[in-house]
């Protein structure tokens, strides 16, 4: 619906709510001011005679000293609120000289929907595309006038108030999506500049910005009580005033975007119905890719350089296999919307770098940490994870003091790491007394093949082997994580859970899977095993970490060359990540995560097996080629009911031999 003189209804309605907006900031000014406006008629009804008196005396110099307090007190919070650094989206500015014909479809957007242009386009690791105002000083300087802005007189700079937002992009969709798609997916949002344009709108944008980015400042921690005081009050500040425009705040967003989606109808609308279709499904193949794909990569210190290359792959991969995706595949014949940069390659690199700091929180730059091609993926990532936690489960049993193979049973060729060792440990007795479904025997009739006896009542605390893994890498601090060879042996002679009054140290193995969420549904040795595995991974972690801050590491040759990359300048990486991805994992997950690691390297060791790179679900085992399958319930049954059974038939039709030693990392 279209107000009067050609004007949008939402324009106006958006318009409204930002006097609204700009009235809470003059109502502020008007409350500090005050105090200084009653001490001005005080001091000058003495003056004039008007006010005599030792009472109005004293009254002039309270309400003055007040006066003065409140001032400065109201220039501090407007300091803070005017030089507060405003969040900024984490992107990557894409110059027009790399992208032409990319900043020539959106000035013929802006055109036909006689709009101001944007400013600059960035790209950003998100399934979205929106504005963002970037004329704050600390943003860096304004973007210069481009020939076919209005003339800007010699000697005068524009004023940072007039720039254009920027337009932030998804990266995926310039891979995922068509250039018609593109262009009918950016129309409303190109077309937000026309009333963001407004000045009432962008001074109560900067407004509430300020406010906003001034309470962050008042949350940083200090240690000084005096700055905690004054800080404490500039936070009760700025939330009262965000409190009484957030209301108006919201209700101007929704008419910014109603006139922009209105203005917008008149460019591709059929088009933009069918495009949405594809955000949708770039997104689903975005959260996909990161999660299954991705982040293996990351925790491995390499992060892939082609993430929208792989999206593309993805996406392909699942219009394959999903019935209701087959007419996805028929536009990949359409010319992709990256076609439009330049350099799409050194882009994707640009945009995966900062995803990998973004979701993981890995450096710029690092000895450890480099990028990986989706052709080496399967030999770089995968097969170095499969090893690298098939080694660490290993280390955990040999200090939990599980021998690697009984005396009687050691033949030549068989006394390196086996899988034999991992199912030997976690199986439970089906006999003897004591054995439980989900719950392993302690000590005598019912004790497992290899594994050391637990500890009796009195009995000296278990100490691990005198090959005391600790001096690996990662294994050397005492600070860290309880040492499960100290606390997994003593649960195991307490059959019974524990009474109320029970209070063992956080990190203590617990009796029963049921008394600890993190380990639940596992046997008594499992639980011990993912307890040893999880504090294992928290040194090896809190190592890599500290080694990280000690190095550093040389500009890559990208970086010196001026390539593209994160815009530095708009966001602080010092609490990367930002996004992380998932919660830390559980006992339970990580316990399953190497059991399957030491079955595929088993499988690669003894039946022929190779790494592969599954799009859709992340590292995956081949077979002659096809992928294995069944492999997750066997695994599953072996960590919830210490039954082997399933996972010993699943090897024996592939050929797999448990008793054979395994390659490590």
């Amino acid at each position: 619906m279209t107000g009067t003189g050609g004007e949008e209804m939402g324009a106006q309605a958006a318009r409204s709510r930002a006097l609204a907006v700009l009235r809470v900031r003059s109502r502020a000014l008007a409350v500090a001011l005050l105090p200084a406006a009653v001490a001005v008629v005080l001091l000058v009804g003495g003056a004039t005679g008007r006010l005599p008196g030792a009472g109005w005396d004293a009254a002039r110099w309270a309400v003055s000293v007040l006066a003065v307090l409140v001032l400065l007190a109201a220039a501090a919070v407007a300091l803070v609120v005017a030089r507060a650094r405003p969040a900024a989206t984490p992107t990557v500015t894409i110059a027009e000289e790399s992208a032409p014909d990319l900043y020539r479809m959106v000035r013929d957007l802006a055109d036909r929907l006689d709009v101001p242009a944007p400013s600059a386009i960035a790209l950003t690791p998100d399934c979205d595309s929106w504005l963002e105002d970037r004329t704050h000083p600390a943003h860096g300087p304004p973007p210069a006038p481009r020939r076919t802005d209005p003339a800007v007189p010699s000697g005068h700079a524009r004023p940072r108030g007039a720039a254009a937002p920027v337009l932030v992009i998804g990266s995926p969709f310039l891979w995922w999506m068509r250039v018609g798609e593109l262009r009918a997916v950016l129309a409303p949002v190109v077309a937000g500049t026309g009333p963001s344009a407004h000045p009432d709108i962008a001074a109560a944008r900067r407004f509430i910005r300020g406010l906003d980015a001034a309470v962050a400042v008042a949350s940083a921690d200090r240690r000084n009580p005096l700055s905690r005081a004054a800080c404490a009050g500039l936070a009760r500040v700025c939330r009262l005033l965000l409190r009484g425009c957030r209301v108006h705040a919201a209700q101007m967003e929704r008419g910014v975007a109603s006139a922009a989606a209105e203005r917008a109808q008149a460019v591709d609308y059929g088009l933009r119905i069918a495009a949405q279709e594809q955000v949708g499904l770039a997104y689903a193949g975005w959260d996909r890719l990161l999660t299954r794909v991705a982040l293996p990569a990351w925790r491995m210190g390499r992060w892939p350089s082609r993430l929208d290359v792989g999206v593309v792959a993805a996406l392909t991969e699942l219009s394959r296999r999903d019935r209701l995706a087959e007419g996805f595949a028929s536009r990949l014949g359409e010319r992709p919307a990256c076609d439009l940069l330049e350099e799409p390659g050194a882009m994707d690199e640009a945009v995966s770098l900062l995803t990998a700091r973004l979701f993981h929180g890995g450096p710029e730059t690092g000895p450890d940490w480099s990028p990986v091609d989706w052709d080496e993926y399967p030999e770089e990532v995968v097969d170095r994870t499969w090893r690298t936690d098939a080694a660490r489960l290993h280390r955990v049993l040999d200090t939990l003091g599980v021998r690697r193979a009984a005396e009687e049973d050691t033949a030549p060729g068989t006394e390196g790491p086996t899988l034999a060792r991992v199912l030997d440990h976690l199986t439970v007795p089906t006999d003897g007394p004591g054995a439980a479904p989900g719950m392993a025997s302690a000590g005598g009739p019912g004790t497992l093949p290899g594994a050391t006896p637990a500890v009796g009542p009195g009995a000296p605390p278990h100490t691990a082997p005198t090959d005391d893994p600790g001096t690996l890498p990662g294994t050397a601090s005492t600070d860290g994580p309880i040492d499960p060879s100290r606390t997994a042996p003593a649960p195991q002679a307490t059959p019974h859970p524990p009474t109320d009054g029970d209070t063992s140290a956080p990190g203590d193995t617990p009796a029963h899977p049921e008394d600890d969420d993190d380990l639940g549904g596992t046997t008594i040795r499992g639980a011990a095993l993912a307890a040893g595995l999880s504090a294992q991974l928290a040194r090896e972690e809190a190592a890599a970490q500290r080694a990280g801050a000690g190095t550093a590491a040389p500009a890559t040759p990208a970086a010196t060359a001026g390539a593209a990359g994160p815009d530095a300048a708009l966001w602080d990486d010092g609490a990367l990540p930002l996004l992380p991805l998932q919660p830390p994992r559980s006992g339970r997950e990580i316990l399953t995560a190497h059991i399957t690691a030491m079955v595929c390297c088993a499988a690669m060791d003894t039946a022929g097996a190779t790494p592969g790179l599954d799009w859709l679900d992340g590292p995956s085992l081949l077979f002659d080629g096809a992928r294995a399958a069944d492999l997750a319930p066997s695994v599953l049954s072996l960590v919830e009911n210490g039954d082997p059974g399933p996972l010993r038939h699943w090897m024996t039709e592939l050929g797999i031999r448990p008793e054979k030693p395994v390659r490590l990392v």
